[in-house]
C-alpha cells in the first residue's frame, strides 16, 4: 500500500514503525479514558508480522512530514462468511477532520473488497463516537458477539 490524501500518506508498515505506532494508538485510547492493554487486545501492535502478514492481513500507517500520524488494519477471521475485521484504525487529533478516517475505510475497503472478502467486521467502544458514526455512516450494521473487552459495539458489512 502506498497512496495519498491531502499531504497524509499511507502506506505499509515497516518494522521500524513499531514503537511510533503502538504509542500512536496507546495515547489515543488513554484520550478516550481507555486503556492499553500490551499482552491482550494491542498486542497485535508489536507482532504486526504473526497478526497480520501470516494470517494474510495488512497494517498501514499514516505520515504526515514522516511522523506517524494514524494507522489502519485488518485481517481475515473466523466469524462470518470469508470474513475480514478491520482493527487498529486511529488517528491523532492534529490529523482528524480532514476526511482522513473516511479515506482510509474506503481504501480498506476497496482493497479488501479486491482481494475476494465477503463480509467485514469491525468491533469497537461507544466512547469512540467519530468512528461509531463514520462506520454506521458507512453502511455498517450493529451485530451481536463482541470479543474485545473493551468493546462495548460489533458492526458488520456485508460486500456482495
Amino acid at each position: 500500500m502506498r497512496t495519498q490524501h491531502l499531504d497524509f500518506l499511507i502506506r505499509s508498515w515497516e518494522t521500524r514503525d513499531r514503537a511510533d505506532a503502538f504509542n500512536l494508538i496507546k495515547n489515543i485510547l488513554a484520550e478516550y479514558g481507555l486503556n492499553c492493554e500490551p499482552c491482550g487486545a494491542d498486542r497485535d501492535v508489536y507482532d504486526v508480522e504473526l497478526f497480520y502478514h501470516k494470517k494474510g492481513g495488512e497494517f498501514w500507517v499514516v505520515e504526515r512530514q514522516e511522523e506517524i500520524v494514524g494507522t489502519a488494519a485488518y485481517y481475515p477471521i473466523e466469524r462470518g462468511k470469508n470474513a475480514v475485521e478491520i482493527r487498529k484504525m486511529y488517528i491523532l487529533p492534529a490529523a482528524r477532520r480532514k476526511g482522513l478516517g473516511k479515506f482510509l475505510l474506503q481504501e480498506l475497503e476497496s482493497t479488501i473488497m479486491a482481494r475476494g472478502f465477503d463480509e467485514i467486521w469491525i468491533e469497537t467502544a461507544s466512547v469512540l463516537k467519530e468512528a461509531v458514526k463514520m462506520y454506521e455512516n458507512s453502511g455498517y450494521l450493529p451485530t451481536t458477539g463482541v470479543e474485545t473487552p473493551r468493546c462495548d459495539r460489533v458492526y458488520v458489512k456485508c460486500l456482495s
